[in-house]
């Protein structure tokens, strides 16, 4: 999903300056954060957050971001933080507009289709803030209609 951020943020040439990598550094953690945040969000939205939903949030953010499960957990807890401080979704889908292509957002969408459908069914509270999550990410809504029918045919939940 963020192969090409990845690459842009830890391919610098031997030019780069020690604050640009720092920055470089802290938009990757913050970018993190959010993707992170938005799957817990999405994995709260029925009301219950089981271990089935954590651990694909976990094993999501480890395949994404390349990280071993420690670092994964750690961003688990920085990002139930930053729910429990946020006032709303526009939080951190705005950090994602910033730096994601649309491409990566579709992508994005995809994998939190893949989440809503870990439990092989979909609460009306999660489709609301799948909406919600694609508006403010500017995906069409027959784009989040195709990543979703996409998703359930691909786990054979048609």
């Amino acid at each position: 999903m963020l192969s090409v951020l990845r690459k842009f943020l830890f391919e610098e040439d031997d030019q780069t300056s020690y604050s640009e990598v720092q920055h470089n550094k802290d938009v990757d953690k913050k970018l993190q954060v959010a993707a992170c945040a938005l799957f817990i969000e999405l994995a709260k939205a029925d009301g219950k957050f089981t271990d089935e939903e954590r651990n694909f949030v976990i094993n999501h953010m480890k395949k994404c971001f390349n990280i071993d499960e420690e670092y994964a957990k750690e961003l688990m807890e920085l990002a139930e933080k930053r729910v429990i401080e946020s006032v709303s979704i526009y939080e951190f889908t705005g950090e994602i507009n910033e730096y994601f292509t649309q491409e990566q957002k579709e992508k994005l969408i995809e994998n939190l289709w893949r989440l809503v459908f870990t439990d092989e069914k979909m609460h009306a509270y999660e489709d609301h803030l799948m909406k919600k999550v694609s508006l403010t990410l500017n995906i069409e809504h027959k784009k989040l209609i195709e990543k979703k029918l996409f998703v359930k045919s691909e786990l054979g939940l048609n």
